[in-house]
C-alpha cells in the first residue's frame, strides 16, 4: 500500500447513507368539537436524540419531535415523529464521536423533522407549526453540564468539610 494509499484509508469519512421518517404519530383526541373552538392554544416542543452503532462505522441517528398544543387542559393536537438517518462515520477519534452524533447529525436531520411535522399538524387540519432553528451544540454542552453536576452530586461522592 502506498504512503496516499495508506493516508486515504486514515482520513475521517462522515457520510449520509439514509434519511428517512422512522416513526410518525397524530392525534387529534377531540375532534371534531376541537374545530369550533377559537382561542388560541399553547404549544410545547420536546426534542430529543438517540444514536446507536448498527455496524462497523455505520450509525442510526434518530431525532425525535414531540409537538403538543393545548387549550387550557385539553389536547388539540399531539404530533410525533421520529427523523432518523443512517450516518457512516470512520477514522474519527473517538473524543469527536458523540459531538459528531449529538450535533452535527440531529443539524443534518432537523430541516427534515420541520418539514414533516408542519406537513402533518396542517393535514390534521390545523394551521402549519413551524418549528424555530435550534442549536444543538448549545443542548449537547448543558446536557454535558447537567450531567456533570449530577456526577457531582451522586450518592457516596459526597464531600465532608
Amino acid at each position: 500500500m502506498s504512503e496516499q494509499e495508506k493516508a486515504a484509508a486514515e482520513n475521517p469519512v462522515f457520510a449520509i447513507e439514509k434519511i428517512y421518517v422512522k416513526d410518525l404519530s397524530v392525534e387529534v383526541p377531540n375532534a371534531p368539537q376541537i374545530f369550533l373552538d377559537r382561542e388560541t392554544p399553547n404549544i410545547n416542543i420536546q426534542l430529543q436524540t438517540k444514536a446507536q452503532g448498527i455496524g462497523e462505522g455505520i450509525f442510526e441517528v434518530t431525532l425525535t419531535a414531540t409537538v403538543t398544543s393545548k387549550i387550557e387542559e385539553k389536547t388539540v393536537f399531539l404530533v410525533e415523529v421520529g427523523q432518523a438517518g443512517i450516518f457512516r462515520v470512520q477514522n474519527v477519534p473517538s473524543e469527536n464521536m458523540e459531538p459528531l452524533l449529538s450535533i452535527a447529525c440531529p443539524n443534518i436531520l432537523y430541516p427534515y423533522a420541520r418539514e414533516v411535522v408542519s406537513d402533518a399538524v396542517t393535514r390534521a387540519g390545523f394551521a402549519p407549526v413551524m418549528l424555530q432553528p435550534v442549536n444543538f451544540e448549545a443542548l449537547y454542552m448543558s446536557r454535558l453540564q447537567q450531567q456533570q453536576e449530577a456526577a457531582k452530586d451522586a450518592p457516596g461522592e459526597a464531600t465532608i468539610q
